[in-house]
């Protein structure tokens, strides 16, 4: 399993929500992103879903 973030974003640059989870790779670690997102109810916030290396999966503005 691969770790990954998903972060959300004020419009302030604050950061809402910055969760660990983990993924068997970039396709579930998308989908999981999302399922998180929803259920938090951020779908229409800033967010990212990022690999534990750094590079960029998800972004949404």
């Amino acid at each position: 399993m691969e770790v990954y973030y998903v972060t959300v974003f004020a419009t302030t640059g604050e950061t809402l929500l910055n969760e660990r989870f983990e993924a068997e790779n970039e396709e579930e670690a998308k989908q999981k992103g999302k399922d998180l997102l929803k259920k938090k109810r951020f779908l229409d916030h800033t967010h990212r879903v990022v690999h534990s290396s750094g590079k960029m999966i998800v972004f949404h503005s």
